[in-house]
C-alpha cells in the first residue's frame, strides 16, 4: 500500500490539478468504498471506489478525502482508521494517520472517528461543496448533517456553503485522458489479458464446460497479481449470442464457437478483450464468413482512431461494413444506405463499437460535447468491439446461420500521430486463431 516516491508525486499533482479546476472557494469531499456484505458475516472482496483511488492511492475503507484549495495548514486531508493491532491481527495491517501523511504524501491526516469534529469546520467559509451526491445515500446524509451545523452558527458569523456541485464534471474528464504511468499499467492489464486469452484457447476443446475455460482465464489473471476486472463472459454455442451472458455453466459440442469476454485488473486499471474462437480448432464456413466480417467491421472502425476524428466514427463505419456484409450474405435484404437509414442492422447487431476504458472497464468520460460526438485526442483510450449474433431461433434466416455469435474486442489508445493497439499481441484473424489452436494440439 506505500506508494513510491514518483507515485505519490503524480497522485500530489492529480489533487492539485482538481483543485486548480475546482478553484478558490471550493472544498471537495470523496468517501471510500464501503464494505459489502456477501453472506451473514463475510464480505465480498473488497474494491476501491476507482476515483477515491485516482487520488490517494489508499486501498482502504472508512476513509474520506477532503480537498480544502489554498488552505494554510494543508489542502489534501485524509480521514482513515487508526491502528489498531487487534483487529490488524484478523484484517491485516492499516496505515493509520500517520502513515497515510508519510505513504501517501497527504498533507495532514486525522483517526475517521473525529470526522464529526473537524468536518464542519473545514467547509466553513467555503462557497461550494463539490461531491458525488446521490451515490452513497448513507454519506450523503452526514454531510447534509454536517453542513447543517455549519447553518446553525450562521448568527454567530459562520458561513455556511451555498451550492452542491457534481464532482464528476471536473474528475470524469481528468480520468478520460490517461497518463504515461497509467498507460504503462494499462498495457500490464492488456498483456496479462493476452496470456490468459491464450491460455483459454490451448485449453479449448469440444466438450468442455464454460466454467472450465473461466478457470484457466482467472488462474492465468491471479498467477500475474491481477484479477477479474469484470465477470467473465464465456459463451458455447448460442450462449455466445447473449450480450452479457453470466452463468458460464453449460457444457461446448463439437462444432461449436466459444466467446470468450474477459480482462485482467491490474493495481486498478482495467483490460477488456473478446475473442471468438472454435472448440475443434477449426471454423466451419458460416462461422469464418461471419468472423471475417466483423474482422473487417473492426479495422474499418480501427482506422477511424486517431486525433481530430469524432469518436462516433468507428462506430458509424464499423455498422457500414457489417451492413455492406449482412446484404452480400444474404442476412439482410435492400440497399445499403437503406438498411443503414433503418437500422436494419441492430436485428444481428444490438450494441454500439465501443467505451471508454480506465480505471473502470466502463470508464468515466463523456462521449457527446454540446450534442456532437467529441472529437478524439492523444491519451483516451477506448475498446473496439463489433459483433454479429444470430439468435438461435431466428427462423427467418437459413439454419446453417443460427445460433452464431461473434465479437472480436480491443483496447486502443489514441497517440499524437494516430493509435496503439494494447492488446495488439493476441490473435485476432481466423488464420491467426486456428495456427495457434492447431500448435496447442498434441
Amino acid at each position: 500500500m506505500r506508494c513510491t516516491s514518483s507515485e505519490r508525486k503524480a497522485l500530489a499533482r492529480r489533487r492539485k490539478a482538481l483543485m486548480q479546476a475546482a478553484g478558490d472557494g471550493a472544498i471537495l469531499v470523496l468517501p471510500a468504498a464501503p464494505e459489502r456484505i456477501r453472506s451473514r458475516d463475510t464480505h465480498y472482496p473488497y474494491r476501491q471506489d476507482s476515483d477515491f483511488w485516482y487520488l490517494t492511492g489508499c486501498n482502504e475503507p472508512e476513509a474520506v478525502l477532503v480537498l480544502v484549495p489554498g488552505r494554510r495548514h494543508g489542502e489534501s486531508i485524509l480521514f482513515c482508521r487508526e491502528r489498531d493491532p487487534e483487529r490488524e491481527g484478523w484484517d491485516g495491517p492499516r496505515l493509520g494517520p500517520e502513515g497515510a501523511v508519510d505513504a501517501l504524501g497527504m498533507d495532514d491526516a486525522y483517526p475517521i472517528s473525529d470526522i464529526d469534529e473537524i468536518l464542519p469546520g473545514l467547509l466553513e467559509g467555503r462557497r461550494r461543496v463539490h461531491y458525488h451526491l446521490g451515490r452513497d445515500a448513507e454519506f450523503d446524509l452526514k454531510l447534509i448533517g454536517w453542513i447543517n451545523r455549519v447553518r446553525a452558527q450562521a448568527r454567530q458569523g459562520a458561513q455556511p456553503p451555498q451550492e452542491f456541485l457534481a464532482l464528476g464534471h471536473l474528475l470524469d474528464e481528468m480520468r478520460l485522458f490517461k497518463s504515461a504511468d497509467e498507460v504503462k499499467l494499462m498495457q500490464r492489464a492488456a498483456d496479462i489479458s493476452v496470456l490468459a486469452h491464450r491460455a483459454a484457447m490451448r485449453a479449448a476443446r469440444p466438450g468442455i464446460h464454460e466454467y472450465e475455460l473461466q478457470a484457466e482465464l482467472e488462474r492465468v489473471f491471479r498467477m500475474h497479481d491481477a484479477q477479474p476486472a469484470y465477470a467473465s463472459i464465456v459463451g458455447a454455442g448460442a450462449n455466445a449470442c447473449v450480450l452479457h451472458y453470466r452463468d458460464n455453466a453449460a457444457r461446448s459440442r463439437d462444432g461449436d464457437l466459444v466467446l470468450v469476454d474477459a480482462g485482467a485488473e491490474y493495481r486498478g486499471y482495467a483490460a477488456d478483450i473478446t475473442r471468438t474462437f472454435p472448440l475443434s480448432g477449426r471454423f466451419t464456413r458460416e462461422q469464418r464468413a461471419l468472423h471475417d466480417l466483423v474482422f473487417a467491421a473492426q479495422a474499418a472502425a480501427l482506422a477511424q482512431a486517431r486525433p481530430g476524428l469524432p469518436y462516433e466514427a468507428g462506430h458509424e463505419a464499423a455498422v457500414e461494413t457489417l451492413t455492406e456484409g449482412l446484404l452480400s450474405l444474404g442476412l439482410l435484404k435492400g440497399r445499403l444506405e437503406a438498411a443503414i437509414a433503418a437500422g436494419d442492422y441492430k436485428r444481428f447487431y444490438r450494441h454500439k463499437t465501443g467505451h471508454w476504458l480506465g480505471l473502470d472497464v466502463h470508464d468515466v468520460g463523456e462521449y457527446r460535447i454540446d450534442g456532437e460526438s467529441r472529437l478524439l485526442e492523444p491519451g483516451m483510450v477506448f475498446t473496439i468491439e463489433p459483433g454479429l449474433y444470430i439468435p438461435e431461433d431466428d427462423v427467418g434466416v437459413p439454419a446453417k446461420w443460427r445460433g452464431i455469435g461473434i465479437r472480436i474486442e480491443d483496447d486502443v489508445l489514441v497517440t499524437a500521430d494516430g493509435h496503439r493497439v494494447l492488446t495488439d499481441a493476441l490473435e485476432r484473424s481466423a488464420d491467426e486463431i486456428e495456427t495457434l489452436m492447431a500448435a496447442a494440439k498434441p
